[in-house]
């Protein structure tokens, strides 16, 4: 099995309770084993017009499924939840494959690891939080050393919690 690293957001409605129902999808898919998921971040929309701020997480899973395989079941779960993938719109779940064990990849509709990852402080503190030495398979630097150089001036995140409602929460539904 294949370990593999995604992030998640959302920014329309319960932006918590969106990507537990997504992980927890993720997780009855055959092939796929759950890990651990971040605690979620609050943060403002980049690259894109929107009066909705993002959650975003960044959840850890195994997987024997091929990366086109993976990426395809991450795209059927963000239909189920009603992701409307047209360009700068707002999303209900938007689920991005990060990283997929080592590898470097690059075929039509799929690079990993993700190549905009290390430009978006929103992946990297919850990766940096979830597994800080992971070393990027391409830079060679670690999450936590990758987060640390991390320099933008126009990206802001605030840490959340998972309680989304009474004594529930993303972490122990597993």
């Amino acid at each position: 099995m294949i370990q593999a690293y995604i992030g998640l957001g959302s920014n329309l409605g319960d932006g918590r309770e969106n990507l537990c129902k997504a992980w927890q999808q993720l997780g009855n898919i055959p092939g796929i084993i759950l890990g651990e998921i971040s605690r979620p971040f609050d943060s403002k929309p980049l690259d894109m017009e929107s009066e909705h701020r993002f959650t975003n997480a960044v959840g850890c899973l195994q997987t024997d499924l091929l990366p086109q395989e993976l990426l395809s079941q991450l795209l059927e779960v963000e239909k189920k939840l009603g992701r409307d993938r047209s360009k700068g719109k707002d999303r209900t779940v938007d689920l991005d494959l990060l990283l997929y064990g080592e590898r470097i990849l690059e075929m039509p509709g799929l690079t990993v690891p993700h190549p905009e990852m290390v430009n978006r402080l929103f992946v990297l503190a919850p990766l940096a939080e979830l597994a800080p030495e992971l070393v990027h398979p391409r830079i060679k630097k670690t999450m936590t050393r990758l987060l640390d150089e991390f320099q933008s001036d126009d990206q802001d995140i605030f840490p959340m919690t998972w309680n989304i409602g009474e004594n529930q929460s993303c972490r122990s539904r597993r």
